[in-house]
């Protein structure tokens, strides 16, 4: 069943050409890649689907929503979560409360309930603190709930930010180079990670990355892309011997 539908996405910045055709169908319980040198426009696809670019053309649907026009928060709350090339966590929260405050949408207390302390105001904190501490216990992330973020390390700052792109309980989780500087033993863990994630959150994955051992150990589709055009899609042995790619990878001509 078609999750997400993406159909000729173009993207100008000025005489800039970002993203051109871009076209591209995901569905239910699949991890796709998309792959490509760096500067090919990769995450400005993502950046595009997620409501912070507008495109200059072209249609995004998800779950039969089209999201053109829309707000990044209003994207999330369809069912899209995402992760970032950059690690984007509140360093002067606790890993506990970065969790609690992705629960933005889902509080039903105002205002007034905020000022005057409320019953409902009581009951929708303490669900939110029970059911991003259960997220945490997931993760086996428990014992750092007190840390804040920057005196994790790497890869347990990519678990905390990953854990939290799921508190909103996405159909769609986007992953943003999840393995940028990560050393090989936190990229095993990684891949073993996401698989997880997959089967235990029935999530469709859809995964930027430049580790070829990440995208070629969990995809069942990559597509590439290169100066922002389509140059191959395929499964991950069709990508691995395509010249096409290997041409885009290693700037020559493959014999």
């Amino acid at each position: 069943m078609s999750l997400l539908q993406i159909e000729n996405l173009t993207l100008y910045f000025g005489g800039l050409r970002a993203v051109e055709n871009f076209s591209l169908e995901l569905r239910q319980d699949e991890t796709v890649g998309l792959i490509g040198p760096n500067g090919a426009g990769k995450s400005t696809v993502f950046n595009v689907v997620c409501g912070l670019y507008k495109p200059s053309q072209g249609t995004i649907k998800f779950n039969g929503h089209d999201l053109v026009g829309r707000h990044p928060h209003q994207i999330t709350s369809l069912g899209i979560g995402r992760t970032f090339q950059n690690i984007r966590l509140w360093n002067e929260l606790s890993v506990l409360d970065n969790l609690r405050i992705a629960h933005f949408s889902q509080i039903k207390y105002g205002l007034l309930d905020a000022f005057f302390l409320t019953n409902r105001l009581r009951v929708d904190e303490r669900e939110v603190t029970e059911e991003a501490t259960e997220l945490l216990e997931l993760f086996n992330l428990q014992r750092f709930w007190e840390e804040i973020p920057r005196n994790l390390s790497y890869g347990v700052q990519r678990r905390v930010e990953i854990c939290r792109a799921l508190v909103m309980k996405p159909q769609l989780l986007l992953l943003d180079e999840p393995a940028a500087g990560m050393n090989q033993g936190e990229i095993i863990e990684l891949i073993d990670l996401i698989l997880w994630i997959r089967n235990k959150f029935n999530v469709t994955v859809w995964i930027i990355e430049h580790q070829m051992r990440v995208i070629m150990g969990i995809c069942d589709r990559i597509k590439v892309i290169d100066f922002g055009n389509t140059i191959a899609e395929g499964t991950p042995d069709e990508i691995r011997n395509n010249p096409r790619v290997i041409q885009a990878y290693l700037g020559e001509e493959v014999p």
